[in-house]
């Protein structure tokens, strides 16, 4: 199984860096894992309706530009269905027995993304309504696909 992380932004925070490294060597045990990054737009800091949709469209070409045909798309969105990690953990196995060996989740950038993602995306999850930056959202993320490998494979680190 493949699962590849496409994500708007560089994580630039060590302590990041090496909670995700360290999920990500848990991971191999179960998958291809990666993290592919996309450049975030630059954007004024009041923008208008229109600053706001060149941004996602821009942002949304990078995003679907580092996505193939075959692979089932997760986005990340607050309008996404909320799962336990169990409910997750049963969608990643669900996908494996029918055949989808390919999963690709799409964090977005700050402002979201655009009309032409959503539309790509096969599926939608939401982590609750609380923000979180979107370089945290990495970690958080990387931990529950773990965790929803080891649920699947009746491991103990799920309590």
């Amino acid at each position: 199984m493949n699962i590849k992380f496409v994500t708007v932004g560089k994580l630039k925070e060590k302590y990041l860096k090496a909670g995700i490294a360290e999920y990500a060597k848990r991971l191999s045990a179960f998958c291809k894992f990666e993290i592919i990054e996309c450049p975030d737009e630059k954007a004024p800091e009041n923008l208008s309706e229109a600053q706001d949709q060149h941004v996602k469209e821009v942002e949304g070409e990078r995003i679907l530009s580092k996505i193939k045909d075959k692979e089932y798309v997760i986005l990340l969105d607050l309008k996404g269905k909320e799962l336990t990690s169990e409910e997750l953990a049963k969608k990643i196995d669900d996908l494996s027995t029918y055949g989808t060996s390919d999963i690709t989740l799409v964090i977005g950038g700050s402002l979201g993304v655009s009309p032409e993602v959503k539309k790509r995306a096969d599926y939608s999850i939401c982590f609750g309504k609380f923000t979180l930056p979107h370089q945290l959202m990495r970690l958080v993320l990387t931990e529950q696909i773990y965790r929803s490998f080891m649920i699947i494979n009746h491991r103990t680190y799920h309590k």
